[in-house]
């Protein structure tokens, strides 16, 4: 059973994806969120491309905790009912699969942490009765909830899909003076976590002495309230590890003076990102300030991805020799162990090819333009061994120039940063340095 390395995504057999070719898996640390997200924005894609007859592709998706003989007996009562599929096309194509499935899974003892993705089908290649059995099983980044059984002319990606969303937590508090509302929104998910209702008075219509002591009980009780918000925001906020920023929103200027008047723990208040006005409080004021959020909180990232591009430019126009770039200074820089964070570009659009001699063992590795791969390895079989001068050049592996200089950082320990070309830092990154750099752990 061939083990590919994918990153965090533990490719266990995959029959195959041009972009992915590693003999075996490697124990590496753990890459960034960026390049993690990116290697599986990349398999999706793959898997997005491909199609079945009718319902000869299936998706099954195993939690951690199920046992896997309790799925190899639903897949065989799976197999048992689709023999009385009446395309015989179809049928065949189903059972094909499922058998492969079973065969597949019975070499597994138990799902691993975050259980086991399987897509496996008939693929419909480029003339009709050509279909061929493909594949794809691994461990996906994040725990699979439930268990999932599903056939299609097409995978079924969404519960990958969301994985890709961010899964930072941010702060949400919807506020009047009447109200009050927390919430976390952690990727697709917001939880409501406390609604407060102030009880205030409205204004006291009465005059002389009787109207400023009422004055002074309203904004006594609204000291109080505003005090009572922060204590709580403090408590439910302060224990997330992985806030990223506060949001708050409300109508009036009740808002204002929360956040900005000593009601806001200062810790939390650092982390305000944005204040917006709307036309509720309250949980109601939470779906607005959810909405009215969506662009702040998709700028977070690339504000973060401009930083680091900021820090790797300032360090080269100040010559600190701290800062590199390009491919070949870069991947040296990566063999000696010298590089803390690396920064590529996903706008990269290369491969890297490796291509070996099978008479004498000659290898030869390329950077190519992925438009030009196809014609590259049409070129091989005129090719002679520049070594032992045979006709003999195969290749051993193919593999995108972002995920193999990614993996290599992670290899050696450093950080890694998918830089998106939407901000004018990223395209220069893209642009000026072909979307490859890196910050230095030391002088050179």
């Amino acid at each position: 059973m061939a083990i590919n390395s994918f990153g965090d995504l533990k490719i266990i057999d995959v029959t195959y994806i041009h972009w992915l070719n590693t003999p075996e898996l490697k124990e590496v640390s753990t890459p960034a969120d960026s390049f993690q997200r990116f290697k599986l924005k990349k398999l999706i894609d793959a898997l997005a491309e491909k199609r079945g007859l009718h319902t000869s592709l299936i998706t099954l998706l195993i939690p951690p905790d199920r046992q896997m003989s309790d799925v190899i007996g639903r897949l065989r009562q799976e197999a048992s009912t689709a023999v009385n599929i009446k395309s015989k096309t179809t049928r065949k194509n189903v059972v094909d699969a499922l058998q492969t499935i079973i065969g597949r899974l019975s070499l597994i003892s138990k799902p691993p942490p975050h259980g086991l993705a399987v897509f496996c089908g008939a693929i419909t290649q480029d003339a009709p009765g050509s279909e061929k059995i493909e594949t794809y099983i691994f461990e996906p980044p994040e725990p699979i909830g439930v268990m999932v059984y599903q056939c299609s002319s097409e995978f079924w990606l969404d519960p990958l899909r969301d994985m890709l969303s961010a899964k930072q937590s941010y702060g949400l508090i919807s506020i009047d003076r009447s109200e009050a509302a927390f919430a976390i929104l952690r990727g697709t998910h917001l939880q409501v976590t406390k609604t407060f209702k102030s009880f205030i008075h409205g204004k006291h219509r009465a005059g002389g002495q009787s109207q400023r002591r009422f004055e002074r009980l309203i904004e006594q009780a609204a000291h109080e309230f505003l005090t009572k918000v922060g204590d709580y925001a403090r408590e439910v906020f302060e224990e997330l590890p992985d806030l990223q920023g506060i949001i708050i929103g409300g109508p009036g200027f009740t808002k204002e003076v929360f956040a900005e008047k000593g009601y806001l723990a200062q810790t939390l208040q650092d982390k305000i990102l944005a204040i917006f006005d709307s036309a509720y409080a309250g949980e109601e004021g939470i779906r607005v300030l959810v909405e009215k959020s969506e662009e702040v909180l998709r700028n977070q990232r690339l504000i973060q991805e401009k930083r680091l591009v900021e820090r790797f430019l300032g360090e080269l126009a100040r010559d600190t020799r701290l800062a590199t770039y390009g491919e070949k200074e870069v991947r040296s820089a990566l063999d000696r162990g010298a590089v803390d964070t690396l920064l590529i570009s996903d706008g990269i659009e290369y491969t890297r090819v490796v291509v070996e001699c099978s008479s004498c063992q000659h290898r030869i590795e390329k950077t190519i333009a992925s438009s030009a791969v196809d014609e590259y390895l049409a070129s091989l079989s005129d090719e002679a061994c520049a070594s032992c001068s045979n006709p003999n050049l195969q290749v051993v592996k193919m593999i995108d120039l972002v995920e193999e200089l990614g993996e290599l950082a992670a290899e050696s320990g450093a950080s890694v940063e998918v830089i998106s070309p939407e901000t004018e830092e990223g395209r220069q990154l893209l642009n000026a340095f072909r979307g490859i750099g890196a910050l230095l752990r030391w002088a050179e």
